[in-house]
């Protein structure tokens, strides 16, 4: 058996006795070094010694003619038995003389399928599954910056890149147009607790880039606000909005010098614009009534409001990842690469092919923005992922006959992005076309509606409504929402006849000699003022896109079944009575499927899941928003003899230990208030775990069966009375098997208390008033609940705390405190005086309340000590100059801080919202702000 090495495995001392369990495991000898399966995840253990283990897993690959090979992979070396401090075990415990012998047929059966390895090279990376370079990745990998990679999909781009930033020191930043894309990227570095104690890393959208600059005033305009205003526009018979909108975007807002002017637009070269040179003085009236439109709507147009923002930017990152480079403009890759120290400590990486986004993007442009001089450009060396990694064969073979297409067609795009891709997966697929016919979309739907593998994409959103009447799927995209998308199976629906004429022209004088060619050689369009390439480019890339969405199977349906471009491309007919033998999703899986695309920003489908397939109903009971608890409030003063409406009220009151309510409450002679503050501290804590019960007994007790049947009716993130998700509820009760079943669910970490808490800090307060909770419940948790990053708004500034910067904790335990810091109810060990002096700020000391019992998963050892607290401390402070300025807090006197009254955190009280960013002056302050805009709740 081959016997490989994870890169970032640490032997230390063991190197020789590690050597000798690799020498075992490659004679088939599994008894020797003792091998034995664990119940946590995938993975082994192997005996070095008496006392230090290696962590193993096993994962399964089938090389083209080849049979299949099960690989063994030594990931973590685990000293003193310690498998609580384990990356990959997440803080279990093991107890070794429970461990079942090893079974190698058992080994073969369950390992972890993988697409490629390597066929000689010893070590592997490791992202969420274990990565094995081809020899072009890895000379990219150990290429040093300026790194410019071209990728087709499915090429590895994104796995190449986060491997590479991994290995960067100081400050560094990855970024790229889609807030799903930076937070799947976010998550995918992190996976496994990765941590890289030699840097600062940021994750962030384009658009969160331009927040941590200045948080811009409206919102973004999106092409859908575009088409409704260009439908009240008149005289507009030369163009549609797409090509518009690709002009204004791509062009007229795109230069790092701001909105060109009359004069520098009709000068353009002949290349430069989509438009003739007649046609360009109507388009630049219409760009100025653009721009006024953009200012009465409170929209921004983020590409100019880059320009404007280039002269605020401070560099900042030592060096710089750009994802999908093709989606940007000039002047937001600009503004950028503003952000570098140093000019050329990048890695920018795309695929022109995939340009869907209207921006006329170019990589000559981006070599010259680059280098100034055309020479430089010129000379910059670009890498090229020929490798795809995701499409089967067939799939792979009808994207590159699209691309040969567009070559023989139109020539070359750029120098750069003419190559073709080779499939590496060993599986040939299908790409097939079958009739539009009533009862052929009836056949194919019985067998997929039903299923999260099969997904339906049409080439623009008003095509979708069709789709919706053929197909039950809520699965149903337009090639603008497809990208990040990636399905088992796609149907594309009508895809080339919805467009007839403009494929049929792309297809003209094409012919399958033309396509027979193995690599595409540079060729520029003889007549420089043909336009047809900006003008079909987007039709062209769309067909790229919804093919490569597919890793098996791809099957058009299609009216016109003699159009040319099927026969050019060699889709054939398809069996219409193929039994498909689709798997029938689960409840659970179509709730996964919803969360993801909510992710994505795919909020129609998501929405869609859930009212058609999961049926989900409001709850039917009272939650307690704060506006709802200042109309309770106002009710007791007015009726305090009615105890009915003064029941709820106390109850919220006990829950919350808010003793200023309690106080109202027991002048207003309501009993259960007066009872607790006259009580002893023995009977408070009665009285109050009695309402505890009322409310949370469910989530404490190990019956998973009526919380999940809830999470059904009303979804995984429903809110309870005390308007706190199920997710939440469970981490207060420690309770690990619920919090997993939950999050399995698509349980959002990200959903707040209406004091700002996330399960995180939910976590944090209880394992700081419960020493038992800290040592054997913390751990677990917060392996499961953090969430990659912790996001505050200091004035108009979006500052980002990344999970391994020290800052994410200590800030996590102040709002995790935040709502308690007044009371005079708190638990005895942790008393006002040792956390709140005043209403607004926080001994230091007091972060490291109960920290003796935390596990090191929440904050190392070496964070411990007073004088690291101390220097994160000062290092955030308001008036610090440090870079990057976090200013959290600021120094009252020694060892006391306020929270800097700026600051501003985000309030998420219902899933698939925007949230509401609240000054943390009123977070504390639940009841008296029913002014706050919670009706998404």
């Amino acid at each position: 058996m081959r016997f490989l090495t994870y890169r970032d495995l640490d032997a230390g001392k063991v190197k020789g006795k590690l050597k000798k369990v690799q020498e075992a495991v490659e004679r088939d000898d599994f008894r020797t070094p003792d091998i034995k399966k664990l119940a946590q995840g995938p993975y082994y253990r192997a005996k070095l010694d008496d006392t230090n283990r290696l962590l193993l897993t096993f994962v399964r690959h089938e090389a083209e003619g080849k049979d299949p090979e099960t690989v063994c992979m030594a990931l973590e070396v685990i000293y003193q038995h310690q498998y609580e401090k384990s990356r990959f075990l997440r803080g279990a415990a093991i107890d070794e003389a429970k461990l079942p012998d090893f079974n190698v047929s058992v080994v073969n059966t369950e390992a972890q399928r993988v697409r490629y390895l390597h066929p000689s090279r010893s070590e592997f990376h490791l992202l969420d599954k274990v990565i094995s370079f081809d020899d072009t990745q890895d000379a990219v990998y150990r290429t040093p910056a300026p790194v410019i990679l071209v990728g087709s999909a499915g090429s590895g781009k994104t796995a190449l890149t986060l491997q590479k930033l991994r290995e960067m020191p100081g400050q560094v930043l990855y970024v790229t147009l889609s807030k799903f894309l930076a937070q799947s990227a976010s998550e995918l570095y992190g996976a496994h607790g990765f941590e890289n104690e030699a840097q600062e890393v940021d994750f962030l959208s384009f658009a969160d880039l331009l927040r941590t600059i200045r948080v811009p005033a409206g919102r973004e305009v999106t092409f859908e606000d575009f088409r409704v205003w260009v439908g009240r526009q008149p005289g507009l018979k030369f163009t549609d909005a797409h090509q518009l909108f690709e002009e204004l975007r791509g062009v007229l807002s795109s230069s790092p010098g701001g909105a060109l002017s009359r004069e520098a637009y009709l000068s353009l070269g002949i290349r430069q614009s989509i438009y003739a040179a007649e046609q360009r003085p109507g388009v630049y009236d219409l760009f100025a009534k653009y721009l006024k439109w953009l200012e009465e709507a409170r929209l921004y147009d983020s590409s100019l409001l880059a320009s404007a923002y280039l002269s605020a930017v401070t560099p900042t990152y030592d060096f710089v990842v750009v994802d999908e480079v093709q989606d940007l403009t000039a002047a937001q890759l600009a503004l950028i690469l503003k952000t570098l120290k140093s000019p050329g400590q990048f890695l920018l990486c795309g695929d022109s092919n995939q340009i869907v986004h209207p921006n006329f993007f170019s990589w000559a442009a981006v070599k010259t923005l680059l280098y100034k001089a055309p020479e430089l450009a010129e000379r910059q060396k670009i890498s090229v992922l020929q490798a795809n990694f995701r499409n089967s064969g067939q799939v792979t073979r009808v994207a590159n006959d699209i691309l040969k297409v567009k070559h023989a067609r139109f020539g070359s795009v750029d120098r750069e992005s003419n190559f073709l891709v080779r499939a590496v997966a060993n599986d040939p697929g299908s790409v097939t076309f079958l009739p539009d016919d009533k009862r052929v979309k009836k056949h194919l739907d019985d067998q997929t509606r039903d299923s999260t593998e099969y997904a339906v994409l049409v080439l623009r959103d008003e095509d979708k409504a069709a789709a919706r009447q053929a197909f039950g799927t809520p699965l149903v995209f337009s090639v603008h929402e497809a990208k990040g998308l990636e399905y088992p199976n796609i149907i594309l629906h009508n895809f080339i006849s919805g467009s007839r004429q403009t494929y049929a022209e792309i297809a003209e004088g094409v012919t399958r000699a033309d396509l027979q060619a193995d690599e595409l050689t540079y060729r520029r369009a003889r007549d420089k003022a043909d336009k047809s390439l900006e003008i079909y480019k987007f039709y062209v890339n769309a067909l790229y896109v919804a093919v490569t969405r597919a890793v098996n199977r791809v099957t058009l349906i299609e009216s016109d079944t003699r159009h040319p471009l099927l026969g050019l491309l060699g889709v054939e007919l398809g069996n219409e009575a193929e039994q498909l033998k689709a798997k029938k999703a689960s409840r659970d899986d179509w709730e996964r499927e919803a969360r993801k695309l909510e992710l994505q920003g795919k909020k129609e489908q998501a929405r869609d899941i859930r009212r058609r397939i999961l049926q989900q109903k409001p709850v039917p009971w009272e939650v307690w928003t704060p506006q709802v608890l200042a109309r309770m409030q106002g009710e007791v003063r007015a009726a305090p003899g009615d105890v009915k409406k003064a029941r709820a009220l106390t109850d919220y009151a006990l829950l919350t230990l808010d003793d200023a309510l309690l106080d109202e409450m027991a002048k207003l002679k309501i009993k259960p208030a007066q009872s607790f503050l006259r009580n002893s501290e023995k009977d408070r804590r009665i009285q109050r775990q009695a309402v505890v019960d009322k409310y949370r007994k469910p989530y404490e007790t190990g019956n998973l069966k009526a919380i999940l049947a809830d999470t059904e009716r009303y979804g995984v993130d429903h809110r309870t009375p005390e308007n706190l998700t199920p997710l939440m509820l469970a981490t207060l009760a420690g309770n690990l098997p619920l919090v997993e079943a939950l999050l399995e669910r698509g349980a959002d970490i990200e959903q707040t208390d209406i004091h700002g808490r996330t399960p995180h800090m939910l976590a944090l307060w209880q394992a700081m008033t419960d020493t038992e909770y800290a040592r054997t419940k913390l751990g677990p948790l917060w392996e499961r609940l953090k969430p990659t990053h912790l996001d505050v708004q200091i004035g108009d500034k979006l500052v980002r705390l990344a999970e391994s910067g020290a800052e994410y904790y200590f800030l996590s335990v102040m709002l995790a405190q935040w709502p308690v810091y007044s009371s005079k109810l708190n638990q005895p060990h942790l008393t006002p005086r040792d956390f709140w002096e005043r209403r607004d700020g926080f001994f230091v000391n007091a972060l490291q309340t109960n920290l003796e019992h935390f596990p090191a998963s929440v904050l190392k050892e070496q964070r411990r000590k007073r004088q690291y607290f101390n220097h994160v401390m000062a290092r955030a402070e308001v008036e610090s100059s440090y870079m990057p300025a976090r200013k959290l807090w600021k120094r009252v006197k020694m060892g006391y801080y306020v929270l800097n009254p700026e600051m501003q955190v985000k309030l998420m009280l219902a899933p698939n919202s925007e949230g509401e960013w609240l000054g943390v002056a009123l977070l504390a302050d639940a009841v008296g702000r029913g002014w706050l805009d919670t009706s998404d709740s």
